[in-house]
């Protein structure tokens, strides 16, 4: 297939082959989750917290409090926090085949070297973390007496570190998020519903093939580094991927172009043409894998919040503009809260693209999640070939 076909079959799979509903419904939110299997979270809070973005760019203005229901609404939930691709609201029927990674990170596998160490040396500590969980129920670090450590490891406590271990241990997890965002914990079997944590648990090897059929239905096409990368899948786990086509959920595909072989999932919507519209946030899964995302779209896409202020191409926390099936610009966004002003630091136009045509539609949209985040004012600094031709 062609590059072109193959990045409208992504964009389908991903949730942006269909036009956004007139009204976004709860169910809309649930039928996203379930597409994608899992949704990643990020503490960066610039614009809006990195797993309600997603909802925003497939759906249009929706309430967050749907998000919050399905990933922290008592034994009705449908996501569970854990580590899929990187911290990750994942789907809740997915927990059993994540059970081994669970069990390799109480192995000293998987996880940070100073986390494994920790979980060795203290297991007096991981203990006495968990009888608390057990005793009071809900809580946070700060709740338990967490006092900040110093030097490495971001200042954590010994408090932070053994829950730390015993959430990559699968022995807890997040039963809310408070205000600022803070995790409190409870025991797994007191948070997820009662049908997952009575699932059997897998072998590795069927686990790792029911996770690439998430990847390869979400994705749509994709080379064996991308379907690995979603779950954040070990290189071994390539050897599942010819199972996958012989069982018929994969099919073997040429994206000229690619230079690499790729899957096309069987059951892959094929659209002509694609409409959207959308900002895309760096931690969407459509922008994951930076190599994928110019592969997709002949656009080199780095996400610069690290890169000192003086080197930085195009600002600090920048969305990509998706229009059609095209990424046509980017947009170095903020949310002023305080003023109640969303901030446009930069717009630049992709190469090739019409300034008026990118800016009537950007326009649009930059409207649109202003009035989702209740920013009522937009304010455009002149940075950027795109800035000036914008009318907000």
């Amino acid at each position: 297939m062609t590059a072109l076909q193959a990045r409208r079959i992504a964009l389908a799979a991903l949730g942006f082959g269909r036009p956004r509903p007139a009204q976004a419904e709860r169910r809309h939110v649930d039928a996203m989750a379930n597409r994608l299997g899992l949704i990643q979270i990020d503490s960066v809070n610039v614009l809006a917290r990195a797993h309600y973005a997603p909802g925003f760019s497939r759906l249009g203005p929706y309430d967050p409090a749907w998000l919050d229901q399905s990933a922290y609404g008592g034994r009705r939930r449908r996501l569970f926090e854990y580590w899929g691709h990187e911290a990750s609201l994942i789907r809740c029927d997915l927990q059993p085949f994540l059970r081994w990674r669970m069990a390799q990170a109480e192995r000293g596998e998987g996880i940070y070297k100073g986390l494994a160490r920790f979980g060795r040396e203290r297991p007096d500590a991981v203990a006495a973390a968990l009888r608390e969980i057990e005793t009071r129920g809900p809580s946070s670090a700060r709740d338990l007496g967490d006092e900040r450590g110093a030097g490495a490891w971001w200042g954590w406590s010994d408090t932070k570190r053994a829950l730390e271990w015993l959430f990559w241990a699968g022995r807890i997890t997040t039963a809310l998020r408070r205000g600022n965002f803070e995790r409190v914990y409870d025991l797994t079997e007191r948070v997820l519903p009662r049908k997952v944590l009575d699932a059997p648990t897998p072998d590795e090897a069927d686990a790792q093939r029911e996770l690439l059929r998430v990847a390869a239905r979400a994705l749509g096409v994709a080379t064996s580094q991308d379907l690995r990368d979603y779950f954040r899948l070990a290189p071994a786990a390539a050897a599942r991927l010819p199972e996958l086509v012989e069982e018929g959920t994969l099919v073997p595909a040429q994206v000229k172009g690619w230079g690499r072989p790729a899957y096309l999932h069987a059951d892959a919507v094929r659209p002509r043409k694609v409409a959207a519209r959308a900002l895309v946030s760096p931690f969407d899964p459509l922008l994951w894998a930076r190599d994928r995302t110019e592969r997709l779209f002949g656009v080199r896409y780095r996400l610069e919040i690290y890169t000192p202020e003086h080197k930085r191409e195009h600002g600090y926390y920048v969305l990509p503009f998706l229009l059609g099936d095209r990424i046509v610009g980017r947009f170095d966004l903020k949310a002023d809260r305080q003023a109640r002003r969303l901030v446009v630091q930069s717009a630049h136009a992709e190469k090739g693209a019409d300034l008026e045509e990118v800016a009537l539609a950007a326009g649009d949209e930059l409207r649109l999640i202003a009035g989702w985040l209740d920013l009522p004012e937009i304010a455009v600094r002149p940075k950027g070939d795109l800035a000036r031709h914008l009318a907000l």
